[in-house]
């Protein structure tokens, strides 16, 4: 864990001192789930899943998902598990677990989606994911096509109206989602709401889509910390999804709440 010993000072100081002063924020793929091969074949390792049961009753509910899956997707991953959440990348709030989310966004037209999923012609390996507000497109089994696959996907995004759609690059994907929502705009909103009204939230990410909310997390007197790579603006970062599980564990265990 690539984590200088003054930041994870902090980090751990915030958490374990109390809780209740925190709030826990959590992309998903890449940050607390390994990479699949494909989307649907993401696994949540059992203790994970006790540990984040725990930390949502040691923050009071300040606990949520960031990601940009859809909240349906996101609630059958971890189930019988649901959490506060954002989801299709800031189109969906949920502040409080089992209520309607708000939402942010429509989702794109079925036409686009459409012309966006015939680039798999492009050759095998090129998977399609509708996320409903977005869609993305996977090469990560087919590397060798990713610039092609970002040029013709600019080319149909150029034909749509201004301002209407954003092309998000991420880690071996390309997604296109609507303009004007974001997870860091999203997290802003959320830290509006109770029980995050007031908390120093704790945001961890891995990928592009996360970037701009390290941007935010400081307007609460939080911290940042990134999976896999160093990022400007975070305080810190893991090298791997395994060494996050196990600090959040680590973190239960230190309020004598160990998960086995």
């Amino acid at each position: 864990m690539n984590i200088a010993d003054f930041d994870m000072e902090i980090a751990t100081t915030s958490l374990t001192s109390d809780l209740r002063d925190c709030a826990i924020l959590l992309d998903i793929d890449g940050t607390i789930l390994d990479i699949a091969p494909a989307p649907q074949e993401v696994w949540v390792p059992p203790m994970l899943r006790l540990t984040l049961a725990r930390l949502q009753e040691l923050t009071g509910g300040a606990l949520a998902l960031v990601s940009g899956r859809p909240l349906n997707d996101v609630d059958l991953i971890f189930a019988p598990l649901q959490l506060a959440a954002i989801g299709g990348h800031g189109a969906e709030l949920r502040p409080v677990p089992g209520k309607e989310p708000q939402l942010r966004a429509a989702s794109l037209s079925a036409d686009l989606k459409r012309k966006l999923a015939s680039l798999t012609e492009l050759g095998p390996g090129v998977l399609v994911e509708d996320k409903g507000y977005s869609l993305a497109l996977h090469y990560r089994l087919a590397p060798d096509l990713g610039s092609a696959l970002h040029a013709a996907v600019a080319r149909i995004c150029a034909q749509m109206p201004s301002g209407t759609v954003e092309i998000m690059p991420g880690k071996a994907v390309v997604e296109v989602k609507p303009a004007r929502v974001n997870k860091a705009l999203a997290v802003h909103e959320l830290m509006q709401y109770p029980p995050f009204t007031d908390r120093h939230p704790i945001f961890i990410g891995d990928d592009v889509t996360d970037e701009p909310v390290f941007g935010v997390i400081p307007k609460f007197g939080g911290l940042g910390f990134s999976v896999g790579r160093i990022v400007p603006g975070a305080d810190g970062h893991f090298d791997t999804p395994e060494d996050v599980r196990s600090w959040l564990a680590r973190i239960v265990a230190d309020r004598g709440d160990a998960v086995e």
